[in-house]
């Protein structure tokens, strides 16, 4: 968890250089992660009956005033890759059932939901390094491969593939010079130097 949660604060931290502290203290996007992370943590790790049970209340109301104060829901049995970049905050929902790779960005009025009937029925997989723009719409159990860009107010519900940049409604593939422009690896980047 710690190790997520840092990654977390490299990549909201590396575009300004700023310290951890003070993103930390004054990103909204980064609120909600520490607090998926620390839930899901719970979920996963704590067994004891009556420590869990208070654990969950109080990541259930820390829950509800994220949402309140970042319109941003991301659910503890979401599973969520490190490094994950919510830039700007509002309008995000995530099902709780959806998977997202590592070092992902989430633009504000993002959607990743259920869709499909019957057999069609399910919730998106995300692959590594995906930038989703803002307004963009991901349905359905579909699957998004590795370095794909998703444009701004996309409504994406069929798979792509790696590297695919997908644009418009519904989405369709433009290129495949894949999100390597718009996602960046503080690991790689000049900031150790």
């Amino acid at each position: 968890m710690l190790d997520d949660i840092r990654a977390d604060i490299d990549r909201q931290s590396y575009p300004n250089y700023d310290a951890w502290l003070l993103v930390l203290l004054t990103k909204r996007g980064l609120w909600a992660i520490c607090q998926y992370r620390v839930s899901r943590w719970v979920h996963l790790h704590v067994h004891l009956p009556v420590i869990r049970e208070i654990l969950k209340v109080f990541c259930a109301l820390w829950q509800l005033l994220i949402e309140i104060v970042s319109g941003i829901e991301l659910p503890n049995r979401a599973e969520i890759g490190k490094g994950l970049l919510i830039p700007h905050s509002y309008g995000i929902v995530i099902h709780s059932e959806a998977k997202i790779g590592e070092y992902c960005n989430l633009g504000h009025n993002v959607t990743i939901g259920i869709a499909g009937r019957e057999g069609n029925r399910g919730v998106p997989r995300l692959g590594d390094r995906v930038y989703i723009a803002p307004g963009a719409k991901i349905f359905g159990a579909i699957t998004i491969g590795n370095d794909v860009a998703i444009g701004a107010n996309a409504v994406v519900t069929k798979d792509l593939p790696d590297n695919a940049v997908a644009v418009g409604i519904p989405a369709k593939v433009i290129s495949y010079k894949g999100s390597q422009d718009f996602i960046i690896d503080f690991k790689f980047s000049d900031k150790d130097e």
